[in-house]
Parts: C-alpha cells; structure tokens; sequence
C-alpha cells in the first residue's frame, strides 16, 4: 500500500491537514475571545475524531491571532501538542511605513517570525516551518544560515515551501541543512495542473506556480509531500453558492452530487478522494472552523482507494470543460 512521503519520513500520516487560518475571527488588531477559542477547540476535536493529527498555520492568519487561538488551547491541554504535528509558514509581510507587501527570506526576518510563531503558539518547537510563497530576493546561501540556527537552537525539525516550482526547490536544497520536504500548491478539481504545462495562474489569488519544469514528477521522486491548498475549491462543488460559473462548473457540481449520491456518501469526500487518488499521495489542507464539514470529509480516504480510472477522469474531463488534450 502507497503511503505518503511525510509518512516515509516518519512525520505524519495524517491523510487530511486541518488549516487554521480561519481561527482567531476576523482580519483585524482586536484581541482573541472565548467565543474565538471554544470554535477552535470544537474544530480541533472534530477533526481528531475522524483521524486528522495535523494542523497548518502561517503568522499572517488573522494577524497573528489564528496562532494565538491555537495556542490557548495547548496550555489548556497540554497533552494535545504531542497527539499532534504543527507546521507554520513565514515570510508574506503586509504593508506598513516601511514598504508595500512583499516576500521576505531574510535570516534575521525568518528568525524573528519563528520566535514570534512559537511565542504565539505556546510551544517550544514546530514540526515543519514552511517558507510562504517565493521571494524573488530570495538568497538560498541565507535561508540556509537561519534554518541552520533553528535547526541547532530546537526550534524547528523540518522545513518546507508553498507555491514554488521543482528549480526553486532545487536551489534552495542545494544550500540548506535539510532538504524542504513539503511544498504547498493549490490544487483542486477547478485549479489542477496533472495534464497541464506552462505557468498557471489563480486568478483570484494571484499565486503562480510553474509546472513546466515537473513539479509532481520532481516532488514523487525526492519524497517531497505535496499538500493541496483549497482543495474544496472554496466550496463550489459541495454546495456553496457562487457567482459566475461556467458550463463546466455546474456540470461538475451536478456530477459530484450523483456520485456522492449513488456511493452514499458526501460530496466533499468525492471532490478529496478524486485529489487524493493522484499517485503524489497529495495530502489535502481543508480550511474550515465548521465541525460538520470537518467531518464531511470522513470517508475521502475510502473514496480514494475505491474510486476507479473512469471515475476520476470524468471528473477531470467534466471540471476542464474540455477533452483530454
């Protein structure tokens, strides 16, 4: 049986990963609540109670406050943070007096995040620290000095990238301590790239992702985890009501509905399954506070195994709009 390469590593075989960024409320300087906490602690044990130990953060998410939350509840249950592997990301700097948003890789920046992350979270260390999109000022020989010193003060114990392609990756592994074992991309079955080629580009999000160089391939052969991020597509599948879409959209909406239907089970379990049935072991990030949709997404893994070739690709086909090139 195919396992994961986090599982290979003896990381994590957390199928799904919770995303936390909607925990701590709105984007906004207001302080955390009781009312923020108690929706955290109930997603938590929803997602612990269909098999989910694994849960990402980034420092931007509700301006700190997503890592605050998270953290009230380890020192409430402090037995919680070893049941569990925590990864964050640094590196997205918003607008302030000093300059416009920009990406910033820089030693003294990627340290002081990470005190600020672990001050927040109220732990001593992070599972995975992950570099938040690419920086195009990105000097790898000194991301290399600041996970060095991470990795030798306890702080982190592996590292990993969202959104950059197999040549970033490579540059940086050329230099660092420890290979990134992680790369974060948007995939879903409105935003995918298995049979696509060039750069593709969200154009809601603005992210880029450069599949042209081999990114899947790359990542399958260095056991690089590839986690899909929105991998319910914001919902459009499942039932969430949406301006704008096309033919293709609604036909595949219809068509999750009748498979979900006919296998009895939930229509975000198909949309994961047909993303997990990828041989890359792609492990989905699911952004949710609701512990029903959580819990929605119980059966993906059976899904995954069971759901045949034919399957799978009338879904591809149905969200592309298009026949196979």
């Amino acid at each position: 049986m195919k396992v994961m390469p986090l599982q290979k590593r003896n990381i994590s075989d957390s199928r799904i990963v919770l995303g936390c960024m909607g925990f701590g409320g709105e984007w906004n300087k207001e302080s955390i609540t009781e009312e923020h906490i108690l929706q955290a602690e109930k997603a938590i044990d929803a997602a612990q109670s269909i098999g989910i130990t694994m849960f990402d953060h980034a420092d931007i998410y509700t301006n700190g406050k997503a890592e605050e939350v998270f953290g009230e509840l380890l020192k409430k249950r402090p037995k919680l943070r070893d049941e569990i592997v925590i990864q964050s990301k640094c590196g997205i700097r918003f607008a302030d007096e000093k300059g416009p948003q920009r990406y910033d890789f820089s030693k003294d920046y990627i340290i002081k995040s990470v005190d600020g992350i672990l001050s927040r979270l109220h732990t001593d260390y992070l599972d995975l620290l992950l570099l938040h999109r690419p920086d195009p000022l990105m000097e790898p020989e000194v991301v290399a000095e600041a996970f060095t010193e991470l990795i030798q003060k306890g702080k982190v114990r592996e590292f990993g990238v969202s959104n950059m392609s197999a040549a970033q990756v490579k540059l940086l592994n050329t230099y660092t301590p420890q290979p990134m074992i992680v790369n974060q991309l948007e995939l879903n079955l409105k935003h995918n790239a298995f049979v696509e080629s060039g750069v593709l580009v969200n154009q809601e999000s603005g992210s880029k992702v450069n599949f042209a160089d081999g990114i899947l391939e790359y990542s399958r052969l260095e056991n690089v985890q590839i986690q899909a991020w929105s991998p319910l597509a914001k919902g459009m599948y499942s039932g969430r009501k949406l301006d704008h879409l096309t033919d293709a959209d609604l036909k595949t909406i219809e068509l999750v509905g009748k498979m979900a239907e006919q296998k009895e089970t939930t229509k975000e379990a198909i949309i994961l399954g047909w993303l997990m049935k990828h041989p890359s072991m792609i492990q989905p990030v699911i952004g949710s506070t609701n512990p029903d949709r959580i819990k929605k997404c119980a059966d993906a893994v059976r899904q995954a195994e069971e759901m045949t070739r034919e399957e799978w690709y009338s879904l591809f086909t149905s969200a592309r709009g298009q026949k196979m090139p």
